[in-house]
């Protein structure tokens, strides 16, 4: 083997997948996609079910922010489904998305600085203000209900707020849709360890309040003591798939590649 040779996949674990009661919210058919001549995604197969948080965790250029990207309908599709509560929506742009029940807080979170605070949640509510324009009033109240560190800065500008205050109004403006299916895209990513803490704890609201969400994360720790389903992308593909409590430690350090702490954190996941 050669030293460009990449090392041969461990086999895969046996993924049990949702009960054959259980509808899937979201379901990957087979999914290949790319960028030019290079293969990101080869025929990734994944199911979301309604009420779970679902994660999908691999190691950087596994191609779990590509995966997001096909949910939200930006990237495109070359082979394969996206499937939404049965209806086929492989075709469909990111807004009729977001009006079919998705929302998206994109990876580097992506608020609008110079406009306020209110003015990017009335953003976050294009698609509902076109549907039910009466609605918005009310959800905006919801919003800053929900999250008073908003409603104290509803004026303020975005831009200069902190990490942790930019993420919770990336969370707040994509709910503002009232999706059923929330995606998150590596919502640690560059925020003390304190405040995705406070944020993941968020996100469980969120899901108690009836909201399923798919969370990509490389944060492997934080990722495990909030998801209930885990989804390993390893080199485009789904080499694991299963509930949390039912990892395989030793297969999955060997998947992502970080031994010991990943192993007591997977020990301290499956014991809540």
């Amino acid at each position: 083997m050669s030293a460009h040779t990449p090392a041969p996949l461990p086999a895969p674990l046996p993924a049990p997948g949702p009960p054959a009661t259980a509808t899937p919210l979201l379901e990957l058919r087979g999914v290949a996609t790319g960028f030019g001549g290079n293969t990101v995604l080869h025929g990734v197969d994944l199911a979301v079910r309604p009420g779970e948080i679902a994660g999908v965790l691999g190691l950087n250029g596994a191609g779990k922010s590509v995966a997001m990207k096909v949910v939200a309908g930006i990237q495109p599709v070359w082979d394969g489904q996206v499937v939404l509560d049965g209806n086929d929506i492989t075709g469909l742009g990111a807004e009729d998305r977001v009006a079919a029940g998705m929302g998206h807080v994109t990876q580097g979170r992506q608020v609008f600085g110079g406009l306020t605070v209110e003015e990017n949640l009335r953003l976050g509510a294009y698609t509902l203000r076109q549907r039910t324009p009466e609605r918005y009033a009310e959800r905006l109240e919801q919003m800053l209900e929900k999250f008073p560190r908003l409603r104290e800065r509803a004026n303020q500008r975005a831009g200069t707020m902190s990490g942790g205050e930019q993420a919770m109004l990336a969370v707040a403006r994509a709910l503002m849709s009232e999706p059923r299916l929330l995606l998150v895209d590596e919502p640690s990513a560059g925020l003390a360890p304190t405040i995705v803490g406070e944020l993941f704890e968020l996100l469980r609201e969120v899901n108690a309040d009836g909201v399923t969400i798919l969370l990509v994360e490389q944060n492997i720790a934080f990722a495990l003591d909030v998801v209930d389903t885990v989804h390993v992308l390893q080199r485009g593909r789904i080499v694991h798939g299963g509930p949390t409590v039912d990892l395989d430690r030793d297969a999955l350090t060997q998947y992502l590649g970080i031994g010991r702490l990943l192993t007591a954190s997977v020990g301290l996941a499956g014991r809540d």
